[in-house]
């Protein structure tokens, strides 16, 4: 018979291999506890993804100089744009897609006619709109374009399904056209875009044209009009687009910056989305919506200071004019203009509509979404 002493020697000698074992596994499982929590910890800051009731949208009707406008014509503008972005804002709030709330509220004011998109776009010197649009998701950086449309009602809604129904990104002209009309759309009548004041406009311009000698100077601080949008969803995902009519008396076929993606049209979810007004040939030239993006995304600075560095100081170094909407996945929104005006409108999570950018020196006027 055993000792006591020896009796409890034994015993610790065949307990200490599954004390062991037990001591390895629970350290195993900590380290592994650990390792998943930096890696969730790093997947979180490396995503920056808003708060999920989060969601923003920006739009702009064009930069140019208003200080000549009167009441009666900001007016009317002022409301398009509220009533335009109130259909975008039900979107979202809804929880539906920043792709659907930016062509919503795009195709409103292309259907108002009182702006250079859609119903109201300008004539060229042919006497006859040519409309162009771009639409470009941040989540797949799917984008969509068309130009030199004659015959199209929302060409915002034609370049959406370019991107999503075809393997091109733009289509021009007559070909574009002859998509739409494989899509169901129906094609109408230059008449449908008549307007009488932007009709008199345009002989007027003509005739000053025809009196002068030597090219016709690009010269847009004297006009407005085209439409952009920039949106952020509750699910973190940006979306941008724009529309316009081009400029005044432009020649036939010339195209601006509107639908060149990374020109006029850019939303990247890892940086921010741009919509862009102004004399296109400069941000085609300079790819303002993709640079601004850029430096965001690799410089590490704030949209805003991006924003203002390509707008304000680049441009304005080459006597570009215009300004653009951006807005990052964290709802920061910047509108930096270089004219006298930009008409923007902007709605956060509060429903509240703020307007702004008749003037540099106009305070903002708050109207509900809800209404």
């Amino acid at each position: 018979m055993c000792a006591p002493e020896v009796q409890i020697t034994i015993s610790l000698a065949r307990n200490a291999p599954e004390a062991a074992m037990k001591l390895v596994r629970y350290a195993a499982l900590y380290l592994l506890a650990a390792l998943v929590a930096v890696l969730f910890a790093d997947g979180v800051r490396t995503s920056a993804a808003p708060p999920a009731s989060n969601f923003v949208l920006v739009a702009h009707c064009g930069a140019g100089d208003y200080s000549k406008a009167p009441a009666a014509y900001i007016q009317p503008r002022r409301d398009a744009l509220a009533v335009a972005i109130r259909q975008g804002y039900k979107i979202l709030a809804a929880g539906g897609a920043s792709l659907d709330a930016v062509e919503t509220t795009i195709r409103s004011m292309e259907d108002s006619g009182l702006f250079d998109a859609g119903r109201g776009a300008y004539y060229t010197r042919a006497g006859v709109p040519e409309m162009d649009a771009a639409i470009m998701d941040g989540q797949t950086l799917a984008a969509g374009s068309v130009a030199c449309l004659q015959h199209i009602a929302n060409p915002i809604h034609l370049a959406r399904l370019v991107m999503e129904k075809t393997p091109h990104v733009m289509l021009v002209g007559a070909g574009a056209e002859e998509f739409a009309k494989s899509q169901g759309i129906e094609l109408v009548s230059p008449f449908y875009f008549y307007n009488e004041q932007l009709w008199l406009r345009y002989k007027l311009a003509k005739s000053a044209e025809q009196k002068k000698s030597g090219a016709l100077k690009l010269d847009s601080n004297d006009e407005h009009g085209t439409v952009g949008v920039v949106a952020l969803d509750q699910q973190g995902n940006l979306a941008a687009g724009t529309s316009t009519g081009g400029t005044v008396l432009k020649m036939p076929g010339r195209v601006g910056d509107s639908p060149i993606i990374g020109a006029g049209t850019y939303a990247n979810n890892e940086s921010c989305g741009v919509s862009a007004t102004g004399t296109g040939e400069f941000f085609m030239r300079n790819i303002v919506a993709a640079d601004i993006c850029e430096r965001v995304r690799y410089l590490h600075i704030s949209v805003e200071q991006a924003a203002n560095d390509v707008v304000m100081k680049e441009l304005m170094d080459q006597k570009g004019d215009g300004g653009v909407i951006a807005l990052d996945r964290q709802g920061n929104v910047t509108t930096p203009f270089n004219t006298t005006g930009m008409m923007t409108g902007t709605v956060h999570l509060d429903g509240n509509i703020s307007l702004k950018g008749w003037s540099k020196t106009a305070e903002p006027i708050i109207v509900s979404a809800s209404q």
